[in-house]
């Protein structure tokens, strides 16, 4: 796995899965369960710096490093 997910990324990621597990925390029933996905998932994609739908779609949030 190719790193494609940047600093920036990464911490707007953390803020989401923070925002989606408190929700889910708030709320009940299934939209509990979607929050505690999603922020799962933001989590996760965020720790490993990998994102599957990034790849499919192209994108690229790191910064090319230059070689000399």
């Amino acid at each position: 796995m190719k790193v494609n997910v940047g600093t920036a990324d990464k911490l707007v990621r953390v803020v989401i899965a923070l925002v989606a597990g408190y929700l889910g925390y708030v709320t009940g029933g299934v939209w509990a369960w979607v929050g505690y996905a999603v922020a799962a998932i933001m989590l996760v994609t965020a720790a490993v710096g990998f994102c599957p739908l990034y790849t499919l779609f192209g994108l690229n949030t790191c910064p090319v490093k230059k070689q000399a």
